[in-house]
């Protein structure tokens, strides 16, 4: 399994919105079946509606999904800890 970073737009609501997602998957096919998935029952948007514009691997350590680092969770600390940057105010 990998990590991939999925950057588009889809309509959320009567907008249509970019998003970032980041998902586990084992090919980046895989990651943009499971984008197309989850936006589709979260906002009722069909796969012609939303708009994929990149798929990247990514290092695990970089996400702040708790999926990813779930999935991840044992490199994670093998690797010393998460390195993805603090929000500033």
């Amino acid at each position: 399994m990998q990590a991939f970073r999925i950057s588009g737009t889809a309509p959320f609501g009567s907008q249509r919105q970019k998003f970032n997602m980041d998902i586990v998957a084992s090919s980046a096919d895989d990651a943009e079946h499971r984008c197309y998935s989850i936006i589709g029952s979260r906002h009722k948007a069909s796969r012609r509606m939303i708009h994929i514009e990149s798929i990247s691997e990514i290092d695990p350590r970089t996400s702040t999904e708790p999926m990813v680092l779930h999935a991840f969770r044992d490199q994670i600390a093998a690797a010393g800890g998460v390195i993805a940057p603090t929000e500033e105010e």
